[in-house]
């Protein structure tokens, strides 16, 4: 059997007037993954279509706006159609169209494009872009990838506490662990552990509420309370994992030769004792 020809996008959607849109490729910005600003927020989604650069990029009536897939090569989330209302100086104002309403959050498209420029001509790309996927429903998060396979951004977490996601949330409330969290900004680490009642996923949401999780090194780090220090730094992942019957203090050993191995105390961590 030979390979089957791609399903391109307009073969699903037929556009009429592509001319009249501007594509955005929405994408990591230094600070944030478009992708996990939307889960968490739409209307701060939004806010990305209305920036204005110092040029008047998006200088036709809409906008096709998609967010990079980041988890997938050259994959990117169908995010909404805006139109432009009107251009201030200092941004666009700007409203969702109910046009493709059906697909937001569901469509993924692949494209490869890697170029700089984020705005363009949609006619461009309209005829290239392929179908990769219509999702059942509109993205939440990633699917629980297995105990082995978890490392998450702090967006990505605070997105999965506040969903209650699922997979994740019957996957991590069923163990106890030790749990490595790594500040990209600085290169320290902080080890800890869960052993409490609702194991790793309890312990975990109490990080996506506070940001520290009431640990006394992590605290100096969160002053501020809109947590933008550890949206932009903390990564979290799983060391272990053992059956809830494990006995705590078995937890608590393992926890401290984690700190040994990965140097957490003192001057390369975060972990105090």
């Amino acid at each position: 059997m030979g390979v089957s020809a791609p399903i391109l996008l307009s073969d699903i959607w037929p556009l009429a007037a592509p001319a009249t849109f501007k594509i955005h490729f929405s994408r990591w910005n230094r600070q944030h993954e478009p992708l996990d600003v939307w889960v968490n927020s739409p209307a701060d989604y939004q806010t990305w279509q209305e920036y204005r650069p110092a040029r008047d990029e998006f200088n036709r009536p809409r906008i096709f706006s998609l967010a990079r897939f980041y988890h997938e090569p050259d994959i990117w989330l169908f995010t909404g159609i805006f139109d432009v209302l009107d251009r201030k100086a200092d941004q666009y104002v700007v409203s969702r169209s109910a046009e493709g309403s059906a697909f937001i959050g569901r469509l993924k498209i692949r494209h490869p494009y890697r170029d700089r420029s984020v705005r363009l001509n949609f006619e461009n790309h309209y005829p290239l872009m392929q179908v990769s996927e219509v999702l059942a429903e509109p993205y939440s998060g990633r699917a629980f990838p297995g105990f082995d396979g978890i490392d998450l951004s702090f967006a990505e977490l605070e997105n999965l506490a506040r969903t209650g996601r699922a997979d994740w949330m019957a996957a991590l409330s069923s163990i106890k662990g030790i749990y490595l969290i790594s500040d990209v900004l600085t290169g320290k680490r902080y080890v800890g552990s869960a052993y409490g009642q609702g194991g790793v996923w309890s312990r975990w949401c109490e990080y996506a509420a506070t940001g520290h999780g009431n640990n006394a090194e992590l605290r100096q780090l969160v002053t501020n309370p809109n947590l933008d220090y550890v949206r932009k730094a903390f990564r979290f992942a799983l060391l272990e994992h053992r059956p809830v019957a494990t006995p705590d203090q078995t937890i608590l050993d393992r926890e401290g030769f984690w700190k040994t191995i990965l140097l957490t105390r003192g001057a390369f961590g975060n972990n105090r004792n």
